[in-house]
């Protein structure tokens, strides 16, 4: 497959199901797909340095919320192609977007969103994103 089946999303990871994620109603776990994300969302911080920032500062992301649209049900064998973006920053939080793709069924076989704060690990409390990663962000969505 050349290119991504999801060019909304600047973030792209591809992995397959594994066998241990289908349920015993024959279809892949829903909280699997909480994994998937969380797959795209490091990628996505690690694209922006949020994660080594992190390592220097002790300030970084907190995950607040997150939902999950579920559209299709995945089964094993597939491989799945999985998208990361921001659609929402504000002062001291942001907002991701994320989807699956199904190669087999080719179509969005889930959509979710989560709401991220700026977290000072040390103090114990929210923190206004810093402007490095403000610009990080507004680079990494633009391309």
């Amino acid at each position: 497959m050349t290119g991504s089946p999801l060019p909304e999303l600047p973030v792209i990871v591809r992995f397959p199901i594994h066998w241990g994620e289908m349920d015993s109603f024959g279809h892949v776990n829903n909280v699997t797909y909480f994994r998937y994300f969380e797959t795209a969302r490091i990628a996505y911080f690690d694209a922006i340095g949020y994660r080594e920032s992190m390592d220097k500062t002790g300030i970084g992301p907190i995950l607040a919320s997150t939902s999950c649209r579920f559209r299709r049900p995945l089964t094993y064998p597939d491989d799945l192609v999985v998208g990361a973006g921001v659609s929402e920053v504000g002062d001291d939080h942001f907002t991701m977007q994320y989807a699956v793709w199904s190669t087999r069924l080719g179509t969005v076989a889930a959509r979710g969103e989560g709401s991220l704060v700026n977290y000072d690990y040390t103090a114990g409390e929210k923190t206004s994103l810093s402007d490095t990663i403000r610009q990080a962000i507004a680079s990494l969505e633009t391309r």
